[in-house]
């Protein structure tokens, strides 16, 4: 039997949740070959062969919730931030979450949604007519791991709606139900919402439906960030319910937490409902990342009409005296369906991530910069054209515990690929979950760690032959050392990466070597 490669003498956690057995990997043509363990026979017929005994051999990561939607179009200035995810074992990533992507849009409106959505490199985000550009690009841009995309719903309305405060027009409303089928068939994944974000939250429940109805018929998923996440986060859930309901569409919600000082505890509500809708027959899932603190652009820190218009609209207004004290009054007396990062917690819990004019703010919070905190982020925000990045400290670690625990959560890091000081969850999400939680505080075992990161992850995007490692799958493979296994990345140093880590494998190529990333890039766009 000639291999490729062969991984042996390692334990296997074959994404299925099942107990870890003896086995050994081979690859032939970018598929998995299972093997007797110490299949000697087999040795010299491998073109590489790689020891491991003492290491666990398990499918390549599924990262469910990235935002790595265009970092590898920008280039060579921006390579350490797109690798840093398979250097922590990810050889999938799902993007497109929040109801953010790059695709689809009438040719009409991509002048204005480029200069409305800046990547933080200097440089406009290009923004695709439809999936197939987007996948087009991509297969064009050397990519060391595989990626997913949804179809954002905040896109598609600043593609058809633009970026008014205003409910969509019925026939606005049909072309935007247009152009996700459309992707859909062409080979995204799902359809996602981010509700507390504009021009997304403009977008009523009804809206929702009539698109999620879409997905539902493409047999694909509504992927949610709730409308709100903090105070009214039992409400925010029986909306993204009543959608599911209503549209027959599949339900996962995304990095599920309850946030800020008024919700802290209500896990023990929400991960209850969820559990009876599931118990009920629903089809209803979430994912989690494993840090208290979130990450978001700091222009989500105010209310939901000062973003109204784009970004463009969004200058104006901080240039305004008498509109930053409306945003400070609604800052301090909240409005009515908004989520108020702020008011639930306050300035002070609010650092910067991004600011790359700036760089000297960055790990700072927005209180310690002086003066009055909103004229503080509106001149930041001034500098920066609106792109900056910050990290919130909002969570309770028990909520964290209470929701990777989970029999219904999947792993996703969030990560947001900007430069400066991006949420470290980019490079440690998965190794920090082997180490912290599976290792050192025994929160759940390495078998089920795994089948969250891998098995379950595939099935809920119909991710074929991905996921587990089974004779035929796709050759997709993390080797790690169990018992050191950590996340290295911190806030001070967040691109560090894990340790504990020895191989992964992308397309039955070795991608990353102790740490290295290889030359190999063999990471395509890969469709349900």
């Amino acid at each position: 039997m000639n291999l490729d490669l062969l991984i042996r003498g390692a334990l296997l956690a074959d994404g299925t949740g099942s107990p870890l057995r003896p086995a050994d990997v081979g690859v032939r043509e970018g598929r998995v070959v299972l093997l007797p363990p110490r299949a000697d026979l087999v040795r010299r017929a491998a073109a590489q062969t790689v020891e491991a005994e003492g290491l666990v051999v398990a499918p390549g990561f599924i990262d469910v919730h990235t935002h790595s939607d265009a970092v590898t179009l920008l280039g060579p200035d921006a390579w350490e931030l797109a690798v840093a995810p398979v250097r922590m074992g990810v050889t999938v990533e799902i993007c497109g979450n929040c109801g953010s992507g790059l695709f689809p849009a009438l040719p009409e409106r991509i002048p204005e949604m480029r200069g409305s959505s800046r990547a933080g490199f200097g440089g406009d985000v290009p923004i695709f007519r439809d999936f197939s550009g987007f996948a087009a690009a991509h297969g064009s841009a050397p990519r060391s791991n595989h990626l997913a995309s949804l179809v954002g719903h905040g896109t598609l309305r600043a593609g058809v709606v633009g970026y008014d405060e205003r409910a969509a027009s019925p026939y606005e409303l049909e072309v935007m139900c247009s152009l996700l089928d459309e992707a859909l068939a062409q080979g995204a994944a799902g359809l996602s919402t981010g509700l507390i974000y504009t021009p997304g939250t403009y977008g009523g429940t009804d809206e929702v439906v009539a698109l999620a109805k879409v997905a539902a018929r493409h047999g694909k998923p509504y992927v949610t960030h709730l409308r709100d996440e903090m105070a009214r986060v039992e409400e925010a859930l029986e909306e993204a319910v009543e959608i599911a309901r209503r549209s027959g569409a599949a339900l996962h919600v995304s990095h599920h937490k309850t946030a800020g000082k008024h919700a802290w505890g209500r896990t023990e509500r929400t991960l209850a409902r969820i559990a009876s809708l599931r118990a009920s027959g629903m089809d209803v899932t979430c994912d989690v990342y494993p840090y208290t603190e979130a990450s978001t652009s700091l222009s989500a820190m105010l209310p939901p009409w000062a973003n109204s218009g784009g970004t463009q609209a969004l200058l104006g207004r901080l240039r305004s005296v008498s509109e930053r004290d409306r945003m400070r009054e609604a800052i301090r007396d909240g409005v009515p369906g908004w989520e108020n990062t702020v008011g639930n917690g306050g300035w002070d819990r609010i650092s910067v991530a991004c600011a790359v004019r700036n760089p000297s703010v960055e790990g700072r919070t927005i209180a310690s910069l002086g003066g009055d905190p909103v004229d503080a982020a509106a001149e930041l925000l001034l500098a920066e054209d609106g792109e900056v990045t910050i990290i919130s400290h909002s969570m309770r670690e028990d909520d964290v515990r209470r929701v990777l625990a989970s029999d219904f959560s999947m792993i996703g890091s969030d990560g947001v690929p900007k430069p400066g000081h991006p949420h470290p969850r980019l490079a440690g999400t998965f190794p920090r979950v082997l180490g912290r939680y599976v290792r050192e505080q025994s929160l759940i075992s390495l078998e089920t760690a795994v089948h969250k990161m891998t098995g379950m992850a595939a099935a809920r995007f119909g991710l074929t032959d991905r996921g587990v490692l089974r004779d035929g799958a796709h050759a997709d493979l993390v080797l790690f050392d169990p018992g050191t296994i950590a996340d290295g990345a911190t806030y001070g140093e967040p691109l560090l990466p894990p340790v504990g880590l020895h191989t992964v494998v992308v397309a039955g190529e070795i991608a990353v070597q102790h740490g290295t990333v290889t030359t190999a890039r063999p990471g395509t766009v890969v469709t349900p």
